[in-house]
């Protein structure tokens, strides 16, 4: 990871101004999945730590752009950019990153670029559904996941894909092990958002739903609900809970439960991408690793 964090530097140095490599440093790392990934992938390959220093640029771009459209002033339990330096220095500083991106990109096979490339359109697309989606309580389980897919899985998906483009590995099967652990990865932070405390999440608990999103736990619990249950669930969405409305709707999720029917699926996504990778222990060690999270 030492030369994957060299080019990130490297390229942040590259857009040659003091105040992007100032906020860039601002920003939290992660857990770098996506550069992982593709080391694990094509581990071999002198241009790997590129391809990985590219698709992080990408991720923080769009984290930089989604706070700002969630108004986050928290982003790893540390403050974002746009609470820190505005709205509008988030955005601008997520179009410099997104672009360098793509100058870097040029240097790829185009079947290799056409794959990132394409995964950035789809990822911000997602975005878009994501907004619209919360301006009312959705219960439809496969318009979530399609957004899940655009919003969060198709970049990891293409991580997979195009490292093992470029290494001659085969790009399908690696395509399917990134799309699942994309969706899993994302449905397990969803029940993370429910059920950890505020200190672990690095931002408050139950944000997901204050925020207007409804993820997979909160459509299961809408299709075992009562008629006057449904109406107090739909009333709550988008808006502050109160400890009360916190503890009922946590009740009724422990009561049908609908946190265990999420990670069930989250489960299913899993094992079909280890059957996918089952050659690979260091790829499968990622996803065991990941869908054992406390929840």
């Amino acid at each position: 990871m030492q030369r994957v964090e060299k080019e990130i530097a490297r390229l942040v140095k590259e857009c040659d101004y003091d105040e992007v490599t100032r906020l860039f440093e601002m920003l939290s790392g992660g857990k770098r999945l996506r550069a992982k990934l593709i080391l694990k992938i094509a581990d071999t390959h002198e241009m790997a730590p590129l391809l990985a220093a590219i698709v992080e640029l990408i991720h923080a771009a769009s984290l930089l752009h989604d706070d700002v459209i969630d108004e986050a002033s928290l982003r790893r339990g540390v403050p974002s950019v746009n609470a820190t330096d505005g709205s509008k220095t988030a955005v601008m500083l997520g179009d410099i990153l997104y672009s360098k991106a793509f100058t870097e990109l040029v240097l790829f096979d185009k079947d290799i670029a056409r794959i990132i490339a394409s995964s950035v359109t789809a990822l911000s697309k997602g975005e878009m559904m994501d907004v619209k989606m919360a301006d009312e309580f959705n219960f439809d389980e496969k318009l979530y996941l399609d957004m899940l897919y655009l919003k969060t899985a198709t970049l990891i998906e293409a991580a997979a894909e195009a490292s093992a483009l470029l290494v001659g590995k085969d790009a399908a099967s690696h395509a399917l092990y990134g799309r699942n652990l994309g969706l899993s990865f994302q449905i397990i932070d969803d029940i993370l958002d429910i059920t950890a405390d505020a200190s672990t999440l690095g931002k408050p608990a139950m944000n997901d739903y204050v925020e207007g999103k409804c993820t997979l736990p909160y459509i299961y619990l809408y299709e075992f609900l009562n008629e006057d249950d449904k109406k107090r669930l739909v009333s709550l969405h988008a808006k502050e809970l109160s400890d009360e409305d916190t503890t009922w709707i946590k009740d009724k999720m422990q009561e049908y439960k609908t946190i265990e029917k999420s990670f069930i699926l989250a489960s299913e996504l899993s094992n079909e991408a280890m059957k996918a990778m089952s050659d690979d222990k260091e790829l499968v060690a990622i996803l065991q690793t990941m869908i054992q999270r406390s929840y």
